[in-house]
């Protein structure tokens, strides 16, 4: 069978990136919610916190259960979507631009632009592609991403009612640069965290492929092809893996981008305007004033909505390339 050519490979890993994409945001966005509100939360974010005595006013959300309480009960079920349209907008050219850049890298390192190739290649990289797609990605639509998470952190009385007047506020105060604002720290973390997700995913493939070799009795050409249940399992063990390694780069990004944002104090105290010189002196400061734990405040939100949101991106993205490629031909 002739390979496809390579611009109709193109169009089908971007369709299939930014369609996967946006399914697996929908699907989690409550969970990014409440990730963002205790990530941008200055006090302490467990109850056994709040008993030191350098807790310096009460917490707004103390647990996963009582965010999600105090969420619906002030702002009902839309306050789980806050900033979803941003999301979908920086979501679906990312995955998109990803998942391009990623199969492309693999064509040029294996040789071939069939799928059922890449899965020989070394981990290595498997980690090398993720990685520099993630990069590729990132700087493609991190605008969007600034405006997710100011959005979804602002909570009631809203700050910006529209994307657009977050948008032209963001321009006015701080410039080009502002929507830009956390770059750095997002760059530094996507490397491991692209690489780890694609690679392990990669990873895990293989060894269910081998796993599937071993039980079966008649080994064939179909113990090649894994279940949904089977890319399932792999895609939410990769995402799993990826964000337990990152996730205090992710919270040194969420500060950097809601700098200045005058969100209601019930909240808590403000991240004010240049809080932080870089990122650096954000890890410095974040450790110094909350701890260690300030570094991984929204961790079990992120990993339980990381290992499904890895998982459906996944699984999505080869079932909707399957579909393309055959009507495609």
């Amino acid at each position: 069978m002739e390979e496809p050519g390579q611009l109709k490979r193109a169009l089908i890993d971007a369709t299939a990136g930014a369609i996967s994409g946006a399914v697996s945001r929908t699907v989690t966005s409550p969970l990014d919610v409440i990730k963002i509100r205790f990530q941008v939360q200055l006090e302490p974010t467990a109850q056994w916190a709040l008993l030191r005595k350098d807790s310096y006013r009460p917490s707004k959300y103390t647990s996963m259960w009582q965010a999600t309480k105090d969420i619906f009960r002030e702002e009902r079920l839309p306050g789980f979507w806050r900033g979803n349209v941003p999301a979908l907008l920086m979501v679906m050219p990312y995955t998109a631009i990803q998942f391009t850049v990623l199969h492309k890298l693999k064509t040029l390192a294996s040789g071939s632009s069939k799928s059922e190739d890449h899965i020989h290649l070394s981990p290595y990289l498997s980690y090398v592609s993720g990685a520099l797609a993630g990069c590729a990605a990132t700087v493609g639509s991190y605008p969007f991403d600034l405006l997710r998470t100011i959005l979804a952190s602002q909570g009631e009385p809203k700050v910006y009612p529209t994307m657009r007047t977050a948008f032209l506020s963001i321009l006015q105060r701080r410039g080009i640069r502002g929507l830009y604002a956390g770059l750095t720290p997002t760059l530094i973390e996507i490397v491991p965290y692209a690489g780890l997700q694609f690679g392990t995913y990669d990873t895990f493939k293989r060894w269910t492929m081998a796993w599937n070799r071993h039980r079966s009795s008649h080994p064939n050409e179909s113990d090649l092809f894994l279940s949904s249940f089977q890319l399932f399992l792999c895609g939410l063990a990769a995402g799993t893996c990826a964000k337990a390694v990152c996730h205090p780069l992710d919270v040194v990004k969420k500060r950097f981008q809601i700098e200045g944002l005058p969100r209601d104090l019930r909240y808590g105290a403000r991240v004010e305007d240049r809080a932080y010189k870089n990122m650096f002196d954000a890890l410095c400061r974040i450790l110094q004033t909350e701890g260690w734990a300030g570094l991984y405040k929204g961790i079990v939100p992120s990993i339980v909505k990381a290992a499904p949101a890895g998982a459906v991106t996944f699984v999505a993205y080869e079932f909707t390339s399957d579909w393309l490629e055959s009507v495609s031909t």
